[in-house]
């Protein structure tokens, strides 16, 4: 599959099927800390991923209305 990260911005390459876990575990990132994104959704923690996906890395960015 396609993995698309940001900060900064690169593209890696992993065999699938895998969990979106998984794929998180490979890449040393934390849940809590970046969305996993597929054609515009937000993709489950519990979700597989295919070998054929193109999936994106985002940081989560928090704020707020002052």
């Amino acid at each position: 599959m396609k993995v698309v990260l940001r900060n900064p911005r690169r593209e890696i390459e992993l065999a699938g099927p895998m969990s979106v876990v998984a794929l998180l575990n490979k890449l040393e990132l934390k849940r809590e800390a970046v969305l996993v994104i597929q054609d515009g959704t937000i993709v489950p923690g519990d979700a597989t991923l295919a070998d054929s996906d193109v999936v994106e890395v985002r940081p989560v960015i928090s704020g707020g209305a002052v």
